[in-house]
């Protein structure tokens, strides 16, 4: 897993992530804490051609990453279960520092636009469109044929 041993504090990681979402357009960046921790960082982008704005919620899932870190241990101690948490949040927001930056140089290429990168995040003040999607068993999409990708 990339970034797996990264010790930039997540801070300092969030800084430069909200630095690149402000120059690429992102407005009213926010922070979404659970428990005391940073569980999503929430923006909102212009529609293209409009001064409407829609609101983004991009996760970083230290959940899944710590599942990720914790398979490769066999036994630990409470003070190394502590340690490999906080490596886990350090590393999905370097994955998703990363993510974004990726993404943001596409814009800037003009080979996608932003509100296209973001799309699957939009969210609606529950869930984002990628989980509407899935909720509705992915309806909204074309259908293609039978074995054929």
């Amino acid at each position: 897993m990339k970034n797996y041993t990264s010790a930039v504090p997540v801070e300092r990681t969030v800084s430069r992530i909200e630095y690149v979402l402000a120059n690429a357009g992102a407005g009213n960046i926010i922070k979404d804490y659970e428990g005391g921790e940073l569980k999503a960082l929430s923006f909102t982008l212009c529609l293209p051609g409009s001064a409407k704005k829609v609101p983004v919620r991009l996760p970083a899932s230290a959940v899944a990453v710590e599942k990720v870190l914790l398979a490769k241990v066999k036994r630990a101690r409470k003070e190394t279960l502590r340690r490999i948490q906080q490596q886990a949040s350090r590393t999905a927001w370097k994955l998703m520092q990363d993510w974004i930056e990726v993404q943001v140089s596409l814009i800037e290429l003009q080979g996608v636009e932003a509100l296209q990168v973001f799309l699957p995040y939009i969210w609606d003040g529950k869930r984002t469109y990628y989980a509407a999607l899935k909720e509705n068993g992915f309806k909204m999409l074309p259908q293609g044929r039978e074995g054929k990708a």
